[in-house]
Parts: C-alpha cells; sequence; structure tokens
C-alpha cells in the first residue's frame, strides 16, 4: 500500500492523471474503456500475478504497446520476468529514483495525455 502511493504520487508529480488498482483483474477492467500511456505493476498480487497481467495486456493489440513498468521485490526478479517490461524497479531501493530514470527513458515515447494506470 505505501508502494502504490508512493508510485502514485511520483507519477503525479511528473503529470500523469494516475487511477490505481488493487490487483490485474481490476487494471485488464480500467484497460477496457481506458488506454494509458504507462502500466506500473507487481508481479506478486492478489487474484491475478503480474506476470498474468502482463500476458493479457501484450497478447491484444490495442494495448500490447503500452510501456511497462515492474516493481517488485528482488526476490521476484528473475531475467526472464526483467524482460516482460520496459523497466523493472526494485521496491527495496530507491523507487523514486529508480521511477525518475524509468519515466525520463519513456518521456519521448509517451504521448501528450500522460494518463496513466498503475497498480502495485
Amino acid at each position: 500500500m505505501l508502494i502504490r502511493y508512493t508510485v502514485s504520487r511520483l507519477l503525479e508529480k511528473h503529470g500523469f492523471t494516475v487511477e490505481s488498482v488493487g490487483n490485474g483483474v481490476e487494471a485488464l477492467e480500467i484497460l477496457s474503456r481506458a488506454r494509458p500511456d504507462l502500466i506500473v505493476t507487481d508481479l506478486q498480487m492478489p487474484k491475478m500475478s503480474g506476470h498474468e497481467l502482463i500476458a493479457a495486456i501484450r497478447s491484444k493489440p490495442e494495448t500490447a504497446h503500452i510501456p511497462i513498468i515492474i516493481v517488485a521485490g528482488r526476490s521476484s526478479a528473475s531475467e526472464e520476468s526483467e524482460k516482460l517490461a520496459n523497466f523493472f524497479v526494485y521496491k527495496d531501493i530507491d523507487i523514486e529514483d529508480q521511477l525518475d530514470k524509468a519515466l525520463k527513458a519513456l518521456r519521448g515515447k509517451t504521448s501528450a495525455k500522460k494518463h496513466s494506470a498503475t497498480k502495485s
């Protein structure tokens, strides 16, 4: 919950409008009616894992292009999971600094509306 709050506030500080949800099922519901510029997700969450959420996002042409940032603990990290997303941010290292770097790298790749659905 604290991680979600931190990520949401940082994204808002960068000019994003944030929709925060509690699990991957809720994230997919949002994606059925909105197209965010960025998705932030954890790998371990209730109802649907981050791996399942990312697979669902990547399987649909209308959402496959959306950049994804995974925010997860080092214990969740693997080479395979790091390849699923555009960026991988570790919870146990300065999250704000890592997210700042990821957002700066993505800045030129996202559109002007800057809408982000986030799940952590």
